[in-house]
């Protein structure tokens, strides 16, 4: 398929955007070759036109799938270009959070600027023996792969960490040391990891500091060599440091600060052993207040000082020396506010008695007068003599930084050198892994020495990736004669060379360095003349001669010749350093001594950086001034020599390379700048990364090493004398497709992930064995466990039974005395309380009907009088305004008529006046003159008629004015009443302001609840946010258990697989054994429940003694009967409400209220009458199994007969329940359609009380249900316990009884014996039996009688219904008065024998009415809308509960409960009064 047929309608692709760097397109229509417009449309919308390049005819990149976005292994991609690489990138760091991605050998980490939980323990444990491919992609996944290398090919290993700076190369570095130290762990009880951790804090604290681009850069190199021993445990490190920015001692740039040990020591300068360094705030030097900024937001430097001190202690440099390092560097802040003052152009001196100096003389035990000479002059030396000479100010400042520089450099070196002392292991290095920690490709606005020198060294990294990955790749590959297309890759050795080689840039400028008067200009116009135009990486700016240009691997780079020459040679006084090799302070002169056989092969470096080597560099041959030109050797020179070492020792190793990828300038979290992303992936070299590495064999094995490491996953018959035979033959078998490995002459090639996929083969086939021979040894185990066990069980359980047998037979004699006691302590506790309610009852009555009397009097005579008083005030009012009405309505009629009156009179005289006139000179008006006479005829009557109606008004208004003063003479006469009503509404007032005050103090109370309650409610807030986050946790470290308990499930799922099978089969087989042991234990229970019965039908024949035992048939039959009954009932109500919801409500008609309350009567009459039938089945069936006991008696049992009797009855009960069953049905089934959407809704009160009474009816059928099965439950009970008294259950125990009882006289006194009892136990029956019976119609009577009354009270609940709110109340009140008087007198006739059994009867009585009746009260104020249907529904009772069980307080407000309780004294109060009348 042609890559040009992927270009049709509706394909994506990325075009240049000179904002985002790349955009993502979609095709309007397909592509055709020749085209040279491209149709797309942008993803807001936009359409575009793209113009293809005519030269070249490159089409834009196509877009991979949305599937394959996110994805951690950037050669994973099925498009691999530049845009794909930086929008996966994008997706994972903004969207996913994830900050680290693969792009084949090399980890891609991007700085979030934010603190992750990625570093953990957990996190190391669970990426430790993992494959690199296993896990997400993370600087553990790398460091793991370098271990598990090293271990594997006994080779040593390098982690080369790069990037710009701020972009997180320390910190990577850090972790990976990190996670070495925790996987191995130390050798020793040294702790050597623990230690190589503790150099971190120290290296950080004085060679790192806050840039404009990063708060914690490092600003030198480091590699550091954490060495193993066999057995790959930690024994020690060496530390190898390049490029100290010494410059950054004496200058910072805005926003920057120096090094953070000085800025620790200033925040630290109140301890006491630190007030002889006379240390202040950091503003106050002038080494640490140029950058403007002293402190780093978020960091604390006195507690960094307090972590840089403990870790000195823990790497062996004692007290002593940290307070000479620390003596010594505040010595260096003093030393720069050394001031001096000219004297003239050349010449300059310091102050006498200058306080900095002097402390810094004081702190480095130097002699004042000597170092404050050497500051102000030089020694010139000549082949004669030598010239001591003043030198100008502006030089006696740049001697002086250039010692402060010198000696940190110094002291950098030593501290490295004590670091590397500490973590020296005696015992011998097996191996060794390198992390390297370097600074990245660096291009600013102004580029100098520095960024050459950074530049040239990561020029020599890149050639080292290109060797490793691109170069010694293809040469591999030939070497071992593999087909292999050539893949052309840049190489930067022609970069190199122009840099280093002979006559190159440095060659060149040290050659300059050496001329007398060699300056930055002559060295420039020697680059011109020996590269310019010979060289195609060099060039020349258009408008400058003092640069240069530099074609990088990354990018042109522009250098200013300005200061390179000075920095090169970076030149300190030799007078200087005498001073201060002869000082008191022992330290200090330890720095300077045998600079020749220092461990860093660089004394001096450039003016921005310091170089160490791990190599010390043989001196020549001893002769004099040899230091001093030892000290002028150019620093070019010694980074050549250093960078040439590092080299040798990443060739030696195996690289990882993690590139560093710094995301924005501002430091923003998870804020991602395209352009700034792009110019790194393509200075780091990602994209030539993919692109070979998803196209070669990264991993190789020679043909032993394969065939000793994979020799488990052959047979014996497949291993051959020829081992490369043997490994072709296995691979063949193993890897099916061919691609993807190759076999050279001396290895075999594989492509990514197939050692993986052999390593899991092996790993399975050994856990394979491994699982067999744990199989059999916990077998053997288990067994023997098991056998033991068994025995020690077997003797428990015979030990244990005894001892239950006789706990059980003591707690049978315990229960029976127990109950005897309590039988006459319940009985003594009850007559009392009986006593006292009465006493106590007698006492209430009094009180309550005295006051309820009276009043009821007084509010009778109050509402009589305000009657009176109202109807001769509204009468006297009325006839007051009727009067003002009048007398205002005449006055209007008068004014008016009079105005009319005036208005005509003058009408009249203006004509009178036209008339004359118009006659004398117009003879012809006479007709008009006549109209108008006529039209004054008119109105003349109608003056008439109107006179008329005036009189009979007047007559009217007469008769209304006697009327009216009759009425005002009875209103005098009320006013008099009126006033008298007056003094008892004051009376009233008085009682209002009583109760006012008692509602503020409810009200008081109220908010005093209500403010606790709001505390409270704040308090489990808290509790709850709290639990919330201890829940976060929680599930956090459940999740992560989850990941481990699923790691080890997948070992152990195969084992408890198997082990699973043969259990189920053994419980299987057990399970076999003991149904066929069940099932004949049961036919043995069978057996000998027949041979029971048998012999006790041969016993009664032998003794003839009717049997006087429990009638077993009719028990289950009362109790069959009854279940079947209540289950009938019970889902009769249970189904009503849910066919009365299913029902729509479309279907329902509306109907009058009056219709729906003649429907419910004949429901309930249909209720009585279906009850007076049950009642009547009843007693039939009492009489017919009166009628079978006496049967019985006379003749013996004949059981098939009963049970077909009962079953045939049964049926019928069952048969007449369920017609009962459809009347009812039918009966709902019409009320529901004919029923009123108003009345009948869901919604409505009586709806809700119809829910309610039958609730009620189904709770009272299952409270029945659970009495019966009670009741059952006792009578097997007594029954069980009768029979083995009677007829001697056992009957092998009474074979024998009978066997040896061979004497005729011993038979007949044991015959007589067991008649008598029999007698006894007959006679005692039958007693309770006539109990039993008149309690049962007692009770009868008492249902009957409550079921009566239930009916009324909802015939009743149907009249209030159509009632007004207000006269519900009064007539269930007026209607219960009446009830309670009829059933008082009743009952005193009925117990008018035995006045206690009257009394006790009022009690109970009273008790229930309370609770009824207050909940009756409820449900009416629930219909006239006083409570919500909610809380009605809440305090509606049904009528088996009682009060304690469906009634709680809590639940409604206060005033709600107010009401309740007042309609409840009402009752009583009436109640009361029946009583007693």
């Amino acid at each position: 398929m042609a890559a040009t047929e992927l270009y049709t309608k509706y394909a994506r692709v990325w075009i240049p955007d000179p904002e985002e760097v790349w955009k993502s397109a979609e095709l309007l229509k397909d592509y055709k070759e020749g085209d040279k417009i491209i149709q797309l449309r942008l993803e807001e919308g936009k359409d575009l036109e793209y113009c293809l390049d005519p030269k070249t005819k490159e089409l834009p990149p196509l877009r991979n799938p949305d599937i394959l976005v996110g994805e951690n292994d950037l050669t994973a991609l099925s498009y691999l270009h530049e845009p794909a690489v930086l929008h996966n990138l994008k997706v994972r760091f903004i969207d996913s959070k994830l900050i680290y991605t693969y792009c084949g050998i090399v980890l891609v980490a991007i700085n979030p600027y934010e603190q992750l939980p990625i570093y953990g323990e957990d996190i190391i444990n669970a990426y430790s023996g993992q494959n690199m491919g296993d896990m997400d992609p993370h600087i553990f996944a790398v460091a793991e792969e370098a271990y598990k290398q090293m271990a594997r090919d006994e080779r040593n290993q390098s982690i080369i960490v790069s990037g710009e700076s701020g972009a997180g190369k320390t910190v990577s570095a850090k972790y990976a040391m990190r996670y070495f130290a925790t996987v191995s762990g130390s050798a020793s009880e040294a702790n050597v990891e623990e230690k190589v951790l503790a150099s971190n804090p120290i290296m950080e604290s004085i060679g790192n500091a806050k840039t404009t681009r990063n708060d914690n850069s490092s600003r030198f190199g480091k590699y550091i060599e954490i060495g193993f021993d066999k057995r790959y445990r930690i024994i020690g490190a060496n530390m190898r440091t390049y490029l100290l920015e010494k410059s950054r001692v004496v200058f910072q740039a805005e926003e920057e600060r120096n090094y953070h040990i000085f800025y620790q020591l200033c925040a630290s300068a109140a301890l006491p052993e630190f007030k002889t360094l006379r240390l202040g705030n950091a503003n106050y030097f002038h080494y640490t207040k140029q950058g403007g900024s002293p402190v780093i937001d978020g960091i604390d430097d006195a507690k960094e000082m307090v972590h840089t001190r403990q870790a000195c202690t823990l790497l062996g440099i004692n007290d002593s020396y940290q307070m000479g390092i620390f003596r010594i560097l505040a010595g260096l802040l003093h030393l720069g506010n050394v001031g001096f003052t000219s004297r003239d152009a050349d010449s300059c001196t310091i102050p006498p008695k200058h306080e900095p100096l002097t402390i810094f003389c004081d702190l480095m035990g130097v002699e004042y007068q000597e170092m404050s000479h050497w500051l102000c002059h030089r020694k010139l030396a000549t082949a004669s003599e030598t010239y001591i000479k003043p030198i100008s100010k502006l030089q006696a400042i740049n001697a002086r930084d250039a010692l402060a520089k010198h000696i940190y450099a110094k002291l950098f070196n030593w501290i490295v050198d004590h670091v590397n002392k500490a973590l020296h292991s005696t015992v011998k290095q097996h191996s060794f892994i390198g992390v390297l920690d370097i600074y990245g490709f660096e291009t600013f606005e102004i580029n100098s020495f520095e960024q050459f020198c950074i530049n040239y060294a990561n020029e020599k990294l890149q050639q080292q990736f290109n060797m490793h990955v691109f170069k010694l790749e293809q040469e591999e590959y030939m070497k071992e004669q593999i087909p292999w297309t050539l893949i052309d890759f840049y190489d930067n050795q022609p970069c190199i060379n122009l840099i280093e080689a002979k006559l190159g840039i440095l060659d060149l400028l040290d050659e300059e360095c050496k001329m007398p008067k060699g300056s930055d200009d002559s060295w420039a116009q020697k680059l011109y003349n020996t590269h310019l135009n010979k060289c195609a990486l060099f060039e020349k700016p258009r408008m400058s001669n003092k640069a240069f240009i530099i074609q990088h691997f990354a990018d042109k780079v522009e250098y200013q010749c300005e200061g390179f020459l000075e920095k090169n040679k970076d030149t300190v006084y030799e007078e200087q350093i005498k001073v201060l090799k002869s000082s008191k302070f022992k330290m200090l002169s330890e720095l300077f001594q045998d600079e020749e056989k220092a461990l860093s092969p660089t004394s001096a470096t450039p003016s921005g950086r310091t170089l160490l080597s791990r190599t010390a560099v043989k001196p020549a041959k001893a002769r004099p001034g040899q230091a001093s030109k030892e000290h002028k050797k150019t620093v070019g020179h010694q980074f050549r020599n250093s960078l040439h070492l590092l080299m040798e020792t990443l060739n030696a190793t195996t690289p990882h390379y993690v590139r560093c990828i710094k995301p924005n300038d501002f430091k923003f979290p998870f804020t991602f700048d395209e352009k700034r992303a792009v110019q790194q992936l393509r200075a780091c070299g990602v994209l030539e990364t993919i692109r070979i590495s998803a196209a070669g064999f990264p991993s190789r094995w020679t043909y032993q090493e394969f065939f000793s490491r994979y020799r488990v996953l052959m047979k014996q018959k497949d291993v051959l004398s020829d081992r490369k035979q043997t490994c072709k033959n296995l691979l063949e078998k193993l890897i099916l497709d061919k691609d993807k490995y190759q076999f050279g002459k001396t290895k075999i090639f594989f492509r990514a992930g197939q050692v993986a996929y052999l390593e899991k083969i092996r790993a399975d086939k050994l856990r394979v064995a491994c699982i067999r021979i744990q199989k059999t040894i916990r077998g053997w185990l288990m067994r023997k466990k098991y056998l033991r066990m068994k025995k020690a069980a077997i003797t428990i359980q015979r030990y244990v039974k005894g001892y239950q047998a006789r706990c059980y037979a003591k707690f049978l004699r315990r229960t029976r005395a127990a109950i005897i006691l309590q039988k006459f302590q319940r009985m003594y506790v009850v007559r009392k309380r009986y006593r006292l309610m009465r006493a106590t009852t007698i006492v209430l009555q009094s009180l309550l009907r005295g006051y309820i009397a009276r009043n009821k009097y007084q509010g009778m005579l109050r509402e009589h009088k305000a009657i009176i008083i109202q109807k001769h005030m509204r009468g006297w009012l009325a006839r007051v305004h009727y009067r003002r009405s009048l007398k205002a309505i005449v006055y209007l009629q008068c004014c008016y008529r009079r105005m009319m009156a005036k208005r005509e009179l003058k009408k009249l005289k203006i004509e009178a006046r036209s008339v004359e006139r118009y006659k004398k000179l117009n003879i012809g008006m006479e007709n008009k003159i006549m109209q108008l006479q006529r039209k004054v005829d008119e109105q003349h009557k109608d003056y008439k008629s109107l006179l008329e109606k005036l009189t009979s008004l007047e007559t009217t208004y007469n008769t209304e004015t006697e009327k009216l003063r009759s009425d005002v003479e009875r209103f005098r006469m009320s006013e008099e009443e009126a006033k008298n009503a007056t003094n008892r509404v004051h009376v009233l007032q008085e009682e209002i302001t009583k109760l006012r005050k008692e509602l503020h103090q409810t009200q008081s109370e109220k908010k005093t609840i209500e403010e606790w309650a709001d505390k409270y409610k704040q308090e489990t807030e808290q509790l709850l946010s709290e639990l919330k986050e201890q829940n976060t946790l929680l599930k956090k470290e459940k999740e992560e258990l989850n990941r481990r308990i699923q790691d080890q499930a997948k070992e152990m799922t195969e084992t408890m697989e198997k082990k699973l099978v043969e259990e189920t089969k053994q419980l299987e087989l057990d399970l076999n054994d003991e149904r066929l042991r069940y099932q004949n234990l049961l036919n043995e229970f069978s057996r000998l429940e027949e041979r029971y019965d048998d012999l006790r039908d041969e016993v009664n024949l032998m003794v003839s003694i009717p049997k006087p035992g429990h009638k077993r048939t009719d028990s289950t039959h009362s109790s069959n009967e009854s279940e079947y009954t209540f289950s009938s009932e019970i889902t009769e109500t249970e189904d009503l409400p849910l066919r009365m919801e299913q029902e729509p409500s479309e279907k329902k008609a509306p109907l009058d209220m009056s219709l729906f309350l003649k429907l419910q009567k004949r429901v309930t009459e249909l209720e009585q009458e279906k009850q007076s039938l049950q009642d009547e089945l009843d007693r039939k069936e009492e009489q017919a199994l009166r009628t079978k006991t006496r049967e019985e008696e006379e003749r013996p049992p004949m059981r098939g007969a009963e049970l077909e009797y009962e079953s045939l009855k049964r049926q019928e009960l069952e048969s007449e329940n369920k017609k009962l069953k459809n009347e009812l049905n039918e009966l709902q089934k019409a009320l529901l359609e004919r029923s009123s959407p108003e009345v009948t809704a869901p919604g409505a009160p009586a709806y809700r009380v119809l829910l309610d009474q039958l609730t009620s009816v189904s709770e009272e059928l299952e409270v029945r249900k659970e009495e019966v099965l009670i009741l059952r439950s006792q009578l097997v009970s007594q029954k069980e316990a009768i029979q083995p008294k009677n007829t001697m259950t056992d009957s092998t125990i009474l074979l024998e009884d009978v066997q040896k009882m061979k004497d005729k006289g011993e038979i007949a006194q044991a015959y007589i014996g067991l008649k008598e009892t029999n007698r006894l136990l007959e006679s005692q029956l039958q007693s309770q039996k006539k109990s039993h019976d008149n309690e049962l119609e007692a009770l009868r009577g008492e249902i009957q009688s409550l079921k009566e009354e239930n009916n009324r009270q909802q015939q009743l609940l149907a009249q209030n219904l159509q009632l007004p709110p207000e006269a519900r109340i009064e007539a269930s009140l007026q209607h219960e008065i009446t009830r309670l008087t009829n059933e008082n007198l009743f009952y005193e006739e009925l117990y008018a024998d035995d006045p206690m059994k009257y009394q006790s009867y009022r009690i109970s009585l009273y008790k229930r009415m309370i609770v009824c009746r207050s909940c009756f009260s409820v449900v009416l104020f629930a219909t006239s809308g006083a409570l919500t249907e909610e809380q009605a529904g809440c305090l509606f009772l049904s009528p088996r509960k009682s009060s304690t069980e469906s009634f709680t307080m809590s639940t409604f407000p206060p005033q709600l409960l107010l009401s309740v309780f007042s309609v409840i004294c009402v009752i009583l109060m009436s109640l009361f009064d029946t009583v007693c009348y």
